[in-house]
């Protein structure tokens, strides 16, 4: 059985005030969450400060992003070694806003989910359509490429380290959700994809998480679809009472 996994992407927001305030806030109550693991990915500069506040928690540290090289004249880059020096576990890659506002490619997208493998990250690697995409029906065709181009070269060891988030990109903060049965749908297509590329045994084992407007009041039907194996939580993990309800909710 795959444990669910609430991960709490807090982009960027807070100042370290409020960060550690909002961190200590959840790993006051972690304990009371015996159902799930919890992980929050704050901005990159407030990340010590942060990890001061996780510890001792069950709450693990995560970031929102990383660059493929381990160090080198790359003017405002943040390596995995040095994520993983300020007590980082996880490593969101391959963000729509990456993706959608940065520019960024499948191949980056790739280049980053070996890096973070090989360093000993876990790499939370985002998938998702536009709307326009939806529309035109090509959500598995959009999906499939992501999901496989940043996979490309990793082995079956390694997938079983990393978790998927399949992020519709038109959910992502407008208080638009999909469906369960949508979300259900899709989270079924890219384990099938999954089986394709490695195994069945193996498909069954990587959590895939959904994300878009998860709140308290919608998680427990989301999270409750079977293959749908948590949330990653953009605007309510800002509140320690709503991002705690949203694991409760599981």
């Amino acid at each position: 059985m795959r444990r669910p996994l609430i991960a709490g992407n807090w982009k960027m927001n807070t100042d370290r005030a409020s960060a550690e305030a909002l961190a200590a806030a959840i790993a006051d109550k972690a304990g009371d969450v015996a159902g799930a693991d919890l992980l929050v990915c704050p901005p990159a500069v407030y990340m010590a400060a942060v990890a001061d506040k996780l510890a001792g928690s069950p709450v693990a540290l995560g970031a929102q992003n990383m660059y493929f090289e381990d160090n080198g004249a790359f003017t405002g880059e943040t390596s995995a070694s040095m994520l993983s020096d300020l007590g980082a576990e996880y490593v969101i890659l391959g963000h729509s806003e990456r993706r959608h506002v940065m520019g960024e490619t499948d191949a980056e997208v790739n280049k980053k989910t070996l890096k973070a493998l090989d360093a000993g990250l876990v790499p939370v690697v985002c998938v998702g359509e536009l709307l326009e995409e939806r529309e035109a029906e090509q959500t598995a065709d959009v999906n499939r490429r992501q999901l496989l181009g940043a996979l490309e070269g990793v082995s079956e060891t390694q997938v079983l380290g990393l978790v998927v988030a399949y992020e519709p990109v038109w959910a992502i903060g407008t208080g638009k959700v999909a469906t369960p049965e949508q979300a259900e749908e899709v989270h079924a297509d890219l384990r099938r994809l999954l089986a394709e590329r490695y195994t069945s045994e193996v498909a069954e084992k990587v959590r895939i998480l959904y994300g878009g407007s998860v709140k308290p009041g919608n998680a427990a039907e989301l999270i409750g679809q079977q293959n749908v194996d948590g949330a990653l939580v953009g605007g309510a993990s800002l509140k320690a009472e709503d991002f705690l309800g949203i694991a409760t909710a599981v």
